[in-house]
């Protein structure tokens, strides 16, 4: 296993060989513009609830995460997610009163701070040693099941953008944010992406027998693997906006924001530390940094540093958030959910944070008009491969015996889990486990080979 330090300034030989290193697509250029929107699933109702009930400068938040995707892309060379930090976002709105703008933003600085300081004093490496595999298997799992129940309730229910979560109100079945949609969604994803593995992993299913039935579903499957499905979700998504709410076109103001620094004052930094920071700190410590690292060793057989990726997060919020933007760090499921859907090199995330600084700069906060119109569930179909693939991480380890049995999670989740809620689980995860199944009778039904 490839084991990589990831300078913070590049050190080979000539910048120029460096960029273009890095400008180097790995996957066909349709895969890796999917893979890009594979994690907004969470952006987009995060970023939404945070403008509208906390206040948050939208166009600012646009602009930052766009230089933050651009040079991240830059300088880890893996789809590196830029992504909310949700525990923060969750007390942001969820407890009364709400809170400001200048508490998150302090609440966020004191985050990044403490990871810049783990990371410039070696301590983050120490840690990253120190914790034993087991537990951050267990964090991938926690996420993968988090998703899970995330996008059934996405699929199941109306999104309320006021508390952060979905509502008690079923999702009706007709209509442009309806049951029927978002279950279509879900199906069209799953059988364009598959099992997740990649075409070489498809090709050697296929390399013990030559004939050719086997050789017309490899390519049939290869057409539909190359079907940018979150992509073309999310721009379909983008197009039932106008159609649900066409005042839209109205609304809609060219420019971005003015740019200002944030004031904040000594009760912003104890209320932000106190509320929101001491819960952030731990999860950042083990989502953004650890498990980030870990899973980049599964997926593209290259460990990060744990020291750069803690002063990546310290830098990105010490900059950003004295401007208002929301406070962000990385992931292990936003790695795990735009990896399934096709990145594999840097240039996936370069895609996407040109496409927010133009949103930014273009539509500024007037864009929150066509967010607030978005069909949330469409977005579940996202999250559960999202959730799929970080799971994976774990159970392709022998460690999960041990971890289940230390922490008696079986039982917990048994008594933890409605009836009903264990069965939309298991019917989920039974479809998307055996996605690659449901492809090849896809092909043998449409496309039957004569």
């Amino acid at each position: 296993m490839e084991t990589t330090t990831t300078p913070l300034l590049p050190g080979d030989r000539g910048r120029c060989g460096w960029l273009r290193r890095r400008l180097r697509l790995k996957n066909p250029l349709s895969s890796e513009l999917s893979g890009a929107v594979g994690d907004l699933g969470t952006f987009i109702p995060i970023v939404l609830t945070l403008t509208l009930v906390s206040n948050l400068d939208l166009s600012t938040t646009l602009i930052f995460t766009g230089f933050y995707n651009i040079a991240t892309g830059l300088l880890f060379d893996i789809p590196m997610p830029v992504q909310p930090m949700k525990s923060i976002a969750a007390v942001a709105v969820s407890e009364s009163p709400h809170l400001t703008p200048s508490q998150i933003a302090a609440a966020g600085a004191s985050t990044a701070a403490t990871l810049l300081l783990l990371g410039a004093t070696g301590a983050m490496s120490f840690l990253y040693n120190l914790i034993p595999l087991p537990v951050v298997r267990g964090v991938q799992l926690s996420q993968g099941l988090q998703f899970a129940f995330t996008a059934i309730k996405y699929v199941r229910f109306n999104y309320d953008a006021a508390t952060l979560k979905p509502s008690s109100s079923p999702r009706t079945w007709l209509g442009l944010d309806g049951l029927i949609l978002a279950l279509a969604a879900l199906l069209f994803i799953i059988l364009s992406t598959g099992s997740g593995n990649d075409r070489d992993a498809e090709d050697a299913d296929f390399a013990e027998t030559s004939s050719n039935e086997s050789q017309s579903r490899r390519r049939r499957l290869r057409l539909l693997s190359s079907i940018p499905s979150a992509l073309i979700v999310f721009v379909i998504g983008l197009v039932l906006c106008f159609i649900r709410d066409p005042s839209i076109f109205k609304d809609l103001k060219f420019g971005p924001s003015k740019f200002h620094i944030l004031r904040i004052t000594w009760d912003d930094w104890k209320i932000g530390f106190v509320r929101a920071a001491i819960p952030q700190i731990p999860l950042s410590v083990l989502n953004s940094v650890i498990a980030v690292c870990k899973l980049s060793s599964d997926l593209f057989d290259k460990e990060l540093s744990a020291t750069t990726v803690s002063i990546s997060v310290g830098v990105m919020n010490l900059i950003g958030c004295w401007f208002g933007a929301m406070p962000v760090c990385h992931g292990a499921g936003g790695l795990a959910g735009q990896y399934r859907f096709g990145a594999r090199s840097g240039l996936s995330v370069i895609f996407l944070g040109i496409g927010k600084l133009i949103v930014g700069l273009v539509f500024g906060n007037s864009f929150v008009r066509i967010l607030s119109q978005f069909p949330i569930g469409i977005l579940g179909g996202s999250v559960a491969i999202r959730g799929d693939r970080t799971g994976n991480g774990f159970q392709r380890h022998e460690h999960q015996r041990r971890f289940l049995h230390h922490v008696g999670l079986r039982r917990c989740v048994d008594d933890w889990l409605e009836c009903r809620l264990r069965i939309w689980v298991w019917s989920c995860s039974l479809l998307v486990t055996e996605a690659k199944n449901v492809r090849l009778f896809f092909c043998n039904s449409v496309f039957p080979v004569k």
